[in-house]
C-alpha cells in the first residue's frame, strides 16, 4: 500500500497550489466566456468618473474644474 506521499497529487490539488488571477484578469475572463461586451463602456465610464472624483480631492482640483 502507498503512503500518500508516493501518491501523484489531484488535479483539484494542483489547481488549489497555483496562484489566484488577478481582477482584471478575471473580469477578462467572464466578459470573454458570457459574451457581455456590452459591459465594457460602462465600466470604462465608472471608472473615469471613479478618476476625476479622487482626483477632485487633491491639488488636482481647481484644474479639472477649469475643464468644465
Amino acid at each position: 500500500m502507498a503512503s500518500e506521499s508516493d501518491q501523484k497529487p489531484s488535479s483539484f490539488e494542483t489547481m488549489a497550489e497555483q496562484s489566484e488571477p488577478g481582477i482584471l484578469a478575471e473580469l477578462y475572463d467572464f466578459l470573454k466566456h458570457n459574451k457581455k461586451w456590452w459591459l465594457v463602456p460602462i465600466l470604462l465610464v465608472m471608472g473615469l468618473f471613479g478618476v476625476l472624483m479622487a482626483l477632485a480631492a487633491t491639488g488636482a482640483a481647481p484644474f479639472i474644474y477649469t475643464m468644465f
